[in-house]
C-alpha cells in the first residue's frame, strides 16, 4: 500500500512538495540531495522576493516625491499623504493577518496579497491626480499587510527549530537591501526615464511571484479559525492608525505639534484600550501572552529600538549628503550604498556567528557598533575623506546585518509550534511599525536636532542639525545593546545548535 504523507493535510501541491521532500523514497542521493536543499529554500527565497518588492516600494517613494509632486501640480509636501497612507494599511491590517490565514488558507491569502499588490502596483503608475494614487497606495498597503506575515508564517511552519537560524537569514535580506537601494534606483529612475517606472517594475516581478507562489505554497490551514475579534481589530487597526499618522504628521515641511500630539495621544489611548481588552478576551486577535517568553520580549522591545535607529539612517544620510554637503542625489545614492556592501559581505558568516557567540553577545555588540557608527556619522562634513565615509558606511552595514538577523531570528527561539503564528503576526506588526516610522523618527530627530546643535556648536562639524540627528540615533542604537545584556547568557540556545557540514547562510 502506497505510503501517506503525514503533510497531506496541508492540501495543494505545496503540500505534496513538503511531503516527498521530507519523505521520499529512501536511497543515498536522494537523502544527499534532502540535506543539500531543504525544503523550505524555495518557500524562502519567494517570499523573500516577495517581501523585497514590499520593501523597495515602501521605502523609494521618498526619492521620488519631488517628481511625482510636479507631475501632480501640487507641493512636495503634500506626497507625505502617499507614503502615510501606505503605513496606515499596513498599521490597520497585519494584525488581522493571522486570523485571515487560518480562516481561508495560506496559499489563498499569500497569492491574493501578491495579485493585489501587483495590480494596486499598476494602478499607482496610471493615477493621473494625487486622490487616485492615495487610494491605489492603500490598496498596496493592504496587500503588503498580508503578504509580508503570511509569507514568513509559511516558511516556519515548512522549517523545523534547528533551522530558523538560516530562515530568518533568508528573509532578513530584503529589510536590509531595500532601504539602502531605494535611494539610488529611485533617483536613476526619475532622472533617466519616469516615476511611474517605479510601480511598473513590480508588473513583472508580481506576476512572476505569483505563479510560483500558486504552484509551491502549502495550503496550512490549523484547524477552524476562531471568529474575528471586531473589538481588538477595531481597537488595534484604530490605535496604530492614529499613532502611525501622528509619528508622520513630522516630517511634514510646516508641522503641526498640537496635531502631532493629537494623533500620538489618541493612539496611546486607543491602544492601550486594545491592550486591555486583548489580555481579557477569550479569542483575542493578538494574543499578549507571547511577551512573557523573555526573548520575544526582548526581540520585541529592543529590536524595535535597533529598527527604528538603523532605519533611520540612510534616510538621514541621503538628506545630509545632499542639504548639509551639497552633494548631488546619484553621488548621495552611490554612497550610501556601502552600507549594502557591508551587508552582502558579513550575509555568509551571519550564522556562524551565532552560533559560535550566542545571541546574547552577538546583539550587545551589534547594538553597540551600530550605535558607534551612527555616533562617527555625525562627525562627517564635506571635506571628509570619501575613503573615510565609505568605510564607516560598511562597517555600519555588516552589524546592520547581524542585528537584523539576530532580533529576527530569537524571536522564535522559544515559542511552541502551536503559537507560532500568533507569535509571527505580533512580530510582524512590531517589525512593521518601527521600520516604517525609521524616517518619522528621522526626521523627528532631525528636528530636534535643530537646538541641540547649539548646545554641542563647538564640536559641530558643519553638518548643522545633522550632528545632533546622528547623535540621538545613536543613544536609541545603545538603548538596544542595554537591553540586550539583560537575556540570560543561553538566551535562544534553543536554536544556537551544532550543525553538520559547516552550513553556512
Amino acid at each position: 500500500m502506497r505510503k501517506t504523507s503525514r503533510f497531506a493535510h496541508l492540501g495543494g501541491r505545496g503540500a505534496q512538495d513538503l511531503g516527498n521532500a521530507r519523505e521520499g523514497e529512501a536511497g543515498p542521493v536522494k537523502a544527499r540531495r534532502r540535506r543539500e536543499r531543504p525544503v523550505w529554500i524555495g518557500l524562502a527565497l519567494l517570499v523573500a522576493g516577495a517581501f523585497f518588492m514590499e520593501n523597495l516600494d515602501g521605502t523609494i517613494i521618498a526619492t521620488a516625491a519631488p517628481r511625482m509632486a510636479r507631475s501632480f501640480g501640487v507641493p512636495s509636501v503634500e506626497l507625505n499623504v502617499v507614503i502615510t497612507s501606505y503605513l496606515l494599511a499596513l498599521g490597520v491590517f497585519i494584525p488581522v493577518s493571522g486570523w485571515i490565514a487560518d480562516r481561508f488558507g495560506a496559499r489563498l491569502v499569500f497569492s491574493g496579497a501578491i495579485a493585489l499588490f501587483t495590480v494596486s502596483s499598476g494602478l499607482c503608475a496610471l493615477s493621473m491626480n494625487l486622490g487616485e494614487l492615495t487610494v491605489a497606495r492603500v490598496l498596496q498597503g493592504m496587500g503588503g499587510a498580508l503578504m509580508v506575515p503570511v509569507g514568513r508564517l509559511v516558511v516556519l511552519r515548512a522549517a523545523s527549530k534547528a533551522d530558523i537560524i538560516r530562515v530568518i537569514a533568508y528573509l532578513t535580506w530584503p529589510a536590509l537591501v531595500a532601504p539602502v537601494v531605494a535611494p539610488a534606483l529611485g533617483g536613476a529612475l526619475v532622472t533617466y526615464a519616469s516615476w511611474r517606472w517605479i510601480f511598473v517594475l513590480n508588473l513583472p516581478l508580481g506576476l512572476i511571484a505569483l505563479c510560483v507562489a500558486v504552484r509551491i505554497v502549502p495550503d496550512l490551514r490549523p484547524g477552524r479559525a476562531a471568529s474575528l475579534d471586531w473589538r481588538g481589530f477595531a481597537l488595534t487597526g484604530a490605535g496604530l492608525g492614529a499613532f502611525v499618522y501622528g509619528l508622520e504628521l513630522v516630517t511634514d515641511g510646516n508641522v503641526s505639534w498640537a496635531a502631532v500630539g493629537a494623533g500620538i495621544g489618541v493612539g496611546a489611548v486607543l491602544l492601550w484600550w486594545a491592550v486591555g481588552h486583548l489580555q481579557r478576551a477569550t479569542h483575542p486577535l493578538l494574543d499578549l501572552r507571547v511577551l512573557r517568553i523573555p526573548t520575544f520580549r526582548s526581540s520585541s522591545l529592543g529590536g524595535s529600538f535597533f529598527r527604528v535607529a538603523i532605519s533611520a539612517a540612510p534616510f538621514l544620510l541621503a538628506l545630509m549628503f545632499q542639504n548639509g554637503f551639497g552633494w548631488s542625489p546619484l553621488r548621495s545614492g552611490m554612497l550610501v550604498i556601502a552600507v549594502f556592501v557591508g551587508n552582502i559581505a558579513i550575509k555568509p558568516f551571519t550564522t556562524p556567528i551565532l552560533h559560535r557567540f550566542g545571541f546574547r553577545a552577538v546583539l550587545v555588540t551589534a547594538a553597540s557598533a551600530a550605535g558607534l557608527t551612527l555616533a562617527l556619522c555625525a562627525s562627517f562634513s564635506a571635506r571628509t575623506p570619501l575613503v573615510l565615509i565609505v568605510l564607516v558606511l560598511v562597517v555600519s552595514g555588516v552589524f546592520r546585518s547581524i542585528g537584523f538577523t539576530a532580533y529576527n531570528t530569537i524571536v522564535f527561539a522559544d515559542v511552541a509550534p502551536e503559537g507560532m503564528g500568533n507569535a509571527n503576526t505580533l512580530s510582524s506588526t512590531i517589525q512593521q511599525l518601527t521600520m516604517g516610522l525609521g524616517v518619522a523618527v528621522g526626521a523627528l530627530a532631525l528636528r530636534a536636532g535643530a537646538p541641540l546643535d547649539h548646545l554641542v556648536g563647538a564640536a559641530s562639524t558643519g553638518g548643522g542639525p545633522f550632528d545632533a540627528a546622528f547623535l540621538l540615533l545613536a543613544a536609541v542604537a545603545f538603548l538596544a545593546a542595554a537591553e540586550a545584556a539583560l537575556l540570560a547568557p543561553h538566551a535562544g540556545s534553543a536554536i544556537v545548535v551544532a550543525r553538520s557540514g559547516g552550513e553556512n547562510s
